[in-house]
């Protein structure tokens, strides 16, 4: 039953008198500046995140340039397959998930315990330079960074190796031996990175209740046990978002770093699933088996987030959706 303008008493009765098609057009019109905003960023992920789906197919097909996409003729899992029974699958799969792995366990943590820090700061000028200082790595790109570690880890010339000689030790081959390349891949990504993650920490700190920590010093907490028990509850949300969001890319890791590292001397370590996509689609030409375990690894990231984000929904009660 339709309601009269005299039954009519707020503006949710009046919405619910309006179609949902045209309620919802009415509120894109009254606020179209904000979906304006939004259509540059629609546009990017169109252009450069779906329309590659397109050549995904070429996974099942014995493709052939000559004779195009539709053109080649479907194989089914044969790449897949093939792929499996490769003779590097398990070395590939563990350099993967082993170096993604380490990285996250010893990345992640420093940007919560360093925006925690600079919260406590008291100090304003001196907050603002350290915050400058560990934020400006994140500029520097990464063929400036590896060639950075090139000059500093040189077994002749490098400042490191200098210092080792300097107190009788013999020159080491960072860049060249397949022990080091985790560990340098690894401290190297938290120099660079840190201070960009922070700030995400501190914009979900600002937000902490100065009430809370108040109430705290008047129960007689200390510095720590005000961190514990209202710091790190108030960024706790921010902190399960990013981790689900870190563990659903676990196989997802970044292939530039790795692949400008990479030798033939450290290859049994560095040799992980994008540098090895990159080797055979691009070097080698078989795009094919390349888009293939492209592919797989992307479904396993797409298993690894729902399954994350279901879990700590469960346990936390905070989830991506």
């Amino acid at each position: 039953m339709m309601l009269t303008n005299r039954e009519i008493s707020t503006p949710h009765e009046y919405a619910q008198t309006i179609k949902p098609e045209k309620h919802t057009w009415r509120k894109i019109k009254r606020n179209y500046e904000l979906y304006l905003f939004l259509l540059p960023i629609i546009i990017l992920y169109l252009v450069f995140r779906y329309y590659p789906m397109y050549g995904v197919q070429i996974a099942f097909k014995d493709f052939s340039p000559s004779r195009g996409i539709w053109g080649s003729e479907w194989v089914g899992f044969k790449y897949f397959q093939q792929f499996f029974d490769s003779y590097n699958f398990w070395n590939l799969i563990e350099n993967t998930i082993t170096l993604s792995f380490l990285s996250l366990v010893f990345s992640f943590p420093v940007p919560i315990i360093v925006a925690i820090m600079l919260n406590q700061m008291l100090a304003k000028r001196y907050k603002k330079f350290v915050q400058s200082v560990i934020y400006a790595p994140h500029f520097i790109s990464t063929v400036v960074l590896v060639g950075m570690l090139n000059v500093f880890l040189s077994p002749n010339s490098g400042i490191v190796n200098h210092i080792i000689s300097f107190f009788g030790g013999k020159p080491v081959l960072f860049m060249a031996d397949e022990n080091w390349f985790r560990p340098l891949y690894i401290l190297s990504g938290i120099w660079q990175e840190t201070g960009f993650s922070t700030i995400i920490y501190l914009a979900a700190l600002a937000g902490v209740n100065p009430e809370l920590h108040e109430a705290a010093v008047m129960d007689g907490a200390n510095k720590w046990k005000r961190v514990w028990h209202v710091d790190i509850p108030a960024i706790l949300p921010t902190i399960v978002i990013l981790l689900i969001l870190a563990l659903g890319n676990i196989m997802s890791i970044g292939f530039e770093k790795a692949f400008l590292m990479q030798s033939d001397l450290n290859y049994a370590t560095s040799n992980i699933i994008p540098t090895y996509v990159y080797e055979l689609g691009i070097q080698k030409s078989q795009y094919s088996f390349s888009t293939a375990i492209g592919l797989f690894n992307s479904v396993i990231n797409i298993i690894l987030i729902v399954a994350v984000n279901r879990i700590a929904k469960k346990l936390t009660e905070t989830s991506l959706w």
